[in-house]
Parts: structure tokens; C-alpha cells; sequence
């Protein structure tokens, strides 16, 4: 499971696959580019993606991949092994105590759908936390 945090939205992406590969890293840059990159005739907004420096993030593959997007597309680069100063890690906490705990998954399908379901849940909680805030 690869994601990224919207603090705007407070909106969680993510991706899932079977493996933690650069080319998942990818996957997720592009879903990122539908979510959040340029569009014909719309102001072009700028993103921060703040990363640690784990080897799916820094491979000639994702180098290149977050090169081609460097228009749009800031890297805040987090010192190696510290999680504390990455604010996904609480999410990824809160969606893994609250949203996916005590439970049993018959195959990797049934785990992937309850990710996403999940995910949708926690958004839609934060959604209406903000409606409630604002």
C-alpha cells in the first residue's frame, strides 16, 4: 500500500498492489497526475509531496518519473528513517487501528477491497469532520 495525504482536502489516495516496487511508486505518481496534475486550460496549481528517501522513492525509475513532473510537482525530501517527522504515518495508524484491525481477509482481493473501502470510510469521516469544523 503506497499513499499520499492531501492536508487541503484531508483526503487519502492510495494505492495498492502486491509488492512494493518503484514501478508502484509510479502507478501512484500517475494517479496523482489524474488527481492533481496539469489540465488543458485550468491554471496549473503547484504540489509538495514530501517522501522519505526508501529505495522505491530514490530508484532511476521514480528519479526520472518525479523529473518529468518537476513542473507541477515539488519533492520535500525527509531524512532516512524517520517516520516521526512524516505526517502519513498517523494516518496510515489511524486506517490501520480504526478502519482494519481484527480482521481476516480469505485472499489478496478481499484484502484490497477492505484497503479501499477502508479508505473511502476514513475519507468520507474526514469530510464530514471539516463540514462540521468549518
Amino acid at each position: 500500500m503506497l499513499g499520499s495525504f492531501n492536508h487541503v482536502a484531508r483526503q487519502l489516495v492510495v494505492h495498492t498492489s502486491q509488492t512494493k516496487r518503484s514501478s508502484d511508486f509510479v502507478a501512484h505518481l500517475e494517479q496523482l497526475d489524474r488527481l492533481y496534475g496539469p489540465k488543458p486550460g485550468q491554471p496549473t496549481k503547484p504540489v509538495v509531496l514530501v517522501e522519505d528517501n526508501g529505495p522505491i522513492h530514490t530508484s532511476k525509475l521514480s528519479r526520472s518519473a518525479l523529473a518529468e513532473r518537476a513542473h507541477w510537482l515539488t519533492i520535500e525530501w525527509l531524512p532516512k528513517y524517520a517516520p516521526e517527522l512524516n505526517d502519513i504515518e498517523g494516518v496510515w495508524r489511524d486506517l490501520k487501528a480504526h478502519h482494519l484491525a481484527h480482521q481476516t481477509f480469505a485472499d489478496s482481493n478481499a484484502l484490497d477491497r477492505a484497503i479501499h473501502q477502508a479508505v473511502d470510510t476514513l475519507n468520507c469521516e474526514r469530510r464530514q469532520g471539516n463540514r462540521l469544523n468549518g
